[in-house]
């Protein structure tokens, strides 16, 4: 019989399952390879069966770790909710998702709905360069986005876990030539100049990864712009301007513009939580706990064929990235 069994070895169980790969989530727990594999073992001898199948090249669950994984799963959400409930005068937690469709938003409203004890208090600040000043100052404690964006003196102060690559798109005028098209390779763009919030400091890491992407392949950012606040200027905004914009496929609906996946290659944005560094608190573990959970059953860390990642996303992200 499995007695008091421990939720760090419980944890890291739920780690190896939902990453299949130990290196990937070592890291997620930051923790030593070593250390999860032992951890690993001890829960296995524990339950006296084993979780996975190991070879050099892959992971796979058992059927007993299939099994067993949704109960643990509901063990761990428990004692995340009972650690919220038994510390009531924990802080609210301040979190920026950037805007109300972002992944950052959908990770917090299920961390809400699944811990119902923390309370989270929602903060919209426009991109990570600006979010990160705060989280280093104690301002804000969570926030989202391209974690290798950032100057390397700011990321020391900052913890970050990848949660999703997402795929980027083009929003397009309703009449432009290529609106008609599913989706637009880069190609088809050169010769164009298109809106990556050049001119606002709070969005410097997206300008970088659109400075990146675009490199070779004859498309120009638009000149620096004061920041754009909210979404009927924005629209105004980029009407007036004439210009396409680079986005997520996680965007906003703007009228008489239409948004078109980008391919050959798929450029993927990586979006981390990040917090400062030393932070607990039972909200930051639950949104860590839905942000994976979210993962794996939407396929967030799935590498498209032709997917496509910046050099410095690549060489942080190299052993998160499958």
């Amino acid at each position: 019989m499995a007695h008091d069994l421990d939720p760090r070895l419980l944890r890291a169980f739920v780690a190896v399952a939902e990453e299949l790969h130990f290196t990937r989530a070592a890291a997620r727990l930051h923790v030593a390879q070593q250390a999860l594999s032992r951890d690993v073992r001890r829960l296995e001898q524990r339950l006296r069966a084993d979780l996975f199948v190991r070879s050099t090249r892959h992971v796979t669950l058992t059927a007993e770790g299939e099994r067993l994984l949704p109960h643990v799963r509901a063990v761990l959400a428990a004692h995340d909710e009972l650690n919220a409930a038994v510390d009531r005068t924990a802080r609210p937690l301040v979190v920026d998702v950037a805007a109300p469709v972002a992944t950052g938003h959908r990770i917090l409203e299920e961390a809400r709905e699944h811990a119902p004890g923390v309370e989270f208090v929602a903060r919209f600040v426009s991109g990570l360069a600006g979010a990160a000043e705060q989280l280093a100052a104690g301002r804000l404690d969570v926030s989202f986005g391209r974690f290798a964006g950032l100057p390397p003196a700011l990321r020391r102060g900052l913890d970050h876990r990848l949660v999703r690559l997402e795929r980027l798109a083009v929003l397009l005028p309703a009449d432009h030539p290529l609106a008609a098209s599913p989706r637009v390779p880069l190609a088809a763009l050169a010769g164009e100049t298109l809106y990556a919030g050049a001119g606002n400091a709070e969005t410097a890491e997206w300008t970088d990864y659109a400075r990146a992407l675009f490199a070779g392949r004859g498309i120009h950012v638009a000149p620096p712009f004061p920041k754009i606040e909210g979404k009927d200027e924005f629209v105004r905004v980029v009407r007036s301007r004439g210009w396409a914009v680079l986005a997520s496929e996680v965007f906003v609906e703007v009228p008489d513009m239409v948004l078109r996946p980008l391919a050959d290659p798929v450029p993927l944005s990586p979006v981390s939580v990040v917090w400062r560094r030393g932070l607990r608190h039972p909200g930051l573990d639950a949104l860590l706990h839905r942000a994976a959970a979210l993962g794996a059953s939407e396929g967030w860390l799935d590498v498209p064929p032709g997917g496509w990642l910046p050099a410095p996303d690549l060489e942080l992200l190299g052993p998160l990235v499958p």
